[in-house]
């Protein structure tokens, strides 16, 4: 009896194995070099792209993917930061994220936009001489065999590409 449960949990654990999972991958480190898309008086939009795999054995869902600036007014008052994560060649004005399938071994693409708006009505550029570091995080939901989870990535938006691409020098 007691090799007949063996067998039997052996061949389950062969099925389940072989059945697997989704396995989600945003490849962050990866993205593609930030460029400059909207340049106004008061406002400066960068957007960066980044691969999404799924490296798994089945079929997965992003239900969401959302952008939250980690910049606090305590540590740089002279913008507020937005931003928002669209579907590459699926741009939307609303700013909802429409779920997406990735099938196994498949990749999608995803952009970022980063939206800095001037606080003081000054120029963007001014106030950008003495930009930080911005970094943001990639909150995404995810399901697939397993049940729904929440997971984030860290992007980081430098300084110094900042003022590259505005043409600017950073003031400390």
């Amino acid at each position: 009896m007691e090799v007949l449960i063996i067998i039997v949990i052996g061949i389950i654990y062969l099925i389940w194995h072989n059945i697997g999972d989704a396995d989600i991958n945003f490849k962050i480190k990866e993205h593609t070099p930030f460029v400059l898309d909207e340049l106004k008086e008061d406002k400066a939009v960068f957007s960066t792209e980044i691969e999404i795999s799924n490296d798994g054995k089945q079929c997965a869902t992003i239900m969401d993917c959302f952008i939250r600036s980690q910049l606090p007014y305590e540590q740089f008052a002279g913008v507020k930061v937005y931003g928002k994560a669209e579907l590459k060649n699926v741009p939307r004005e609303d700013d909802y994220f429409e779920a997406v399938l990735i099938q196994k071994h498949e990749k999608i693409n995803i952009v970022i936009k980063i939206t800095l708006l001037d606080r003081n009505k000054q120029s963007i550029k001014e106030i950008l001489r003495h930009v930080v570091d911005i970094p943001v995080d990639v909150v995404y939901q995810h399901t697939a065999r397993h049940k729904a989870a929440l997971d984030k990535k860290r992007l980081v938006l430098p300084a110094a590409e900042i003022a590259a691409l505005l043409n600017i020098e950073l003031v400390d």
